[in-house]
């Protein structure tokens, strides 16, 4: 999806607006609980830092739990009352942009940043094994993750490219213009499996099954 430049100017200039406001009236607080909050639940602070591969393995988990959360939280954001009441916002762009990702309600921001933050905090409940600077990169990756989806492209580097389950630009692009189906945030199998994947071979895919379907109630 594209639009003309003048248009973007326009909705970069209201989302700073907006973003900036979002941040110091709600990050800012967070982010100072943040170290207490970690220490409570039993991150490390100090050193020495993780291994590179125990920061991947992690962080790989913490994508999978994360786009679990995002799939049924975002899916019940798109049930009418809420949606009006909190997820209308950050659908006012049809054709988002990298910033477009931060756009939404801090309803929205606590609901979905759940799932960013509560899931590591719970892997550290249970295993007891998690460094806080492995929370540091998590959460910087999942916003990269986040601007990637909302940019509108398919950069050469997108994972989409190397990795055929994960969502990418053209799978949040799609929710975004059509307003429904491709709930997930980093991944494809939960629209998959549950069948609210919408793309032109999703389309094909539930014709060629429901014309199955009928010549098995014709047989």
């Amino acid at each position: 999806l594209s639009a003309p430049p003048e248009t973007y100017w326009g909705q970069f200039e209201e989302i700073s607006k907006y973003n900036t406001h979002l941040n110091v009236l709600e990050r800012l607080w967070t982010a100072w609980l943040f170290h207490p909050m970690a220490q409570f639940f039993g991150l490390s602070t100090s050193v020495p830092f993780p291994t590179f591969w125990t920061m991947a393995y992690q962080i790989a988990i913490f994508f999978v739990l994360e786009d679990t959360w995002h799939y049924f939280s975002h899916r019940a954001l798109h049930w009418g009352p809420l949606y009006k009441a909190i997820h209308k916002i950050h659908h006012q762009y049809s054709a988002p942009f990298g910033m477009a990702a931060e756009y939404a309600s801090p309803i929205e921001v606590m609901i979905l940043g759940f799932g960013t933050v509560g899931c590591p905090i719970l892997w550290c409940a249970v295993t007891g094994d998690l460094h806080i600077f492995t929370m540091y990169v998590w959460i910087v990756l999942r916003l990269f993750q986040a601007i990637d989806a909302h940019s509108g492209y398919e950069f050469p580097w997108s994972l989409h490219h190397f990795l055929p389950f994960w969502a990418g630009a053209d799978h949040h692009d799609l929710h975004h213009e059509k307003f429904v189906g491709n709930y997930s945030s980093s991944f494809r199998w939960w629209d998959y499996v549950l069948d609210t994947e919408y793309s032109p071979e999703a389309i094909k895919r539930r014709r060629e099954n429901k014309a199955a379907g009928d010549a098995r109630k014709d047989q």
